[in-house]
């Protein structure tokens, strides 16, 4: 082993998973006039109290206290809160409160400020999920005009590669979102960005608890949006909460306990998809797991093979899996982490090459701005060639960039 990198040679950082707070103006410059009254649009209003128990959100009380910008979309009324604006807040002040663009730091929305706080962390370049669209685009699938939703989201991915990204030289990524209720109009727009350099698309982590097909599906509902992605290299990128269910205990449970326990539906996702079938159909696809952790990895990769091997017989997979389970994940799907020393010292059962860093900027959860300090600790004991596969190479080559 050669010795770690230190601070004067330690790798820019590629993040896999950030977040955009969406600018007030987005789909009100890009939608026809006659939706721009019902379409996504932003206002101020007092609101109450907040609270987030049980794994769910809410507002207790609705008036003129404390200020908070809102979403509004068709009937949904959606208010910010400073966990998902949360960067340069101190730990005690990050709560479950009312927020303001105003307040926000400005790189959640603002291209150039946002590049500069990526200077700030040592990060290069930095791949984004959605904010008001929530993680996979659940709130344009879940509208009642289905025509205004498509054009939603077609206006969302035109911000994003046009403006978003493309004056970034390549620093900010394009990921791009898809009408989940149509997978073929979802195959459609996938080959369409695909043509204009993307490599990224969002997904549900668990469609069923969307109220879609599973991707057990026997009739192949997902077919066509997985062929596009094959076709086109665009990896299909699944944060936690995709599924719209954080996993909690309990309606009362705390906060902390949904926090704990957030890789538990990407652990139940990989066992979907490791018995599905799709990616022996797909041998060329990949999939992404943003903000899961990885050190569940090894002892679900175990299990999934003993269960392969022993019960395959009457667990419905003798046919359609032909090969342990582990050989899918080895071959077609990436972890990520921000913070997980246990994943970090059994790298050899996940892979090495399967494995990406985030910083989950401007999250609660974000190491921003001590990024950079944080993953040269968790790494000090990787050589320096380890260091710079998972904090930049390995996303290099997953979303195949010119970095």
């Amino acid at each position: 082993m050669t010795d770690p990198a230190t601070d004067n040679d330690f790798p820019k950082i590629v993040s896999v998973d950030d977040h955009i707070v969406e600018p007030k103006n987005l789909w009100q410059d890009r939608l026809p006039k006659q939706y721009l009254d019902i379409g996504p649009r932003v206002y101020s209003q007092g609101v109450g109290e907040m609270s987030y128990v049980g794994g769910r959100f809410k507002v207790t009380a609705d008036d003129d206290g404390t200020p908070c910008d809102w979403w509004a979309y068709e009937d949904l009324r959606l208010p910010m809160t400073r966990v998902m604006a949360a960067a340069g807040f101190p730990r005690e002040e990050v709560q479950v409160v009312p927020i303001t663009f105003d307040e926000m730091r400005p790189g959640c929305y603002d291209r150039d400020a946002r590049l500069e706080d990526m200077d700030t962390a040592w990060i290069e370049a930095s791949l984004n999920y959605p904010t008001f669209p929530r993680f996979c685009g659940q709130t344009f699938s879940e509208a009642k005009d289905k025509d205004l939703a498509l054009l939603c989201v077609q206006a969302y991915n035109d911000w994003t590669v046009e403006d978003w990204c493309a004056p970034s030289g390549g620093r900010l990524i394009p990921m791009c979102l898809i009408p989940l209720w149509d997978p073929e109009a979802a195959a459609v727009e996938v080959r369409r960005n695909a043509d204009r350099g993307v490599r990224a698309v969002c997904f549900s982590e668990i469609p069923p608890n969307l109220g879609l097909p599973s991707i057990h599906d026997a009739d192949g509902h997902w077919d066509p949006f997985f062929a596009a992605c094959e076709e086109t290299g665009t990896v299909i990128g699944m944060h936690i909460g995709s599924g719209s269910k954080m996993p909690s205990t309990s309606r009362d449970a705390p906060g902390a306990v949904g926090s704990t326990a957030t890789f538990t539906n990407a652990m139940l996702s990989l066992c979907d998809w490791l018995f599905s079938g799709v990616l022996v159909r797909y041998p060329e696809l990949q999939i992404a797991y943003a903000e899961s952790q990885i050190g569940w990895i090894p002892y679900i990769l175990e299990r999934a093979d003993h269960v392969w091997e022993e019960n395959r017989a009457w667990g419905g997979v003798a046919d359609i899996v032909p090969e342990p389970p582990s050989t899918y994940f080895h071959r077609q799907v990436y972890g990520c982490f921000f913070s997980d020393q246990f994943g970090l010292e059994n790298l050899e059962a996940i892979g090495v090459d399967r494995v990406t860093f985030e910083s989950d900027y401007p999250h609660s959860d974000s190491t921003w701005p001590d990024t950079k300090q944080v993953a040269m600790d968790m790494t000090e004991h990787l050589s320096h060639e380890v260091t710079e596969q998972i904090v930049r190479g390995n996303a290099i080559r997953m979303l195949g960039l010119d970095l």
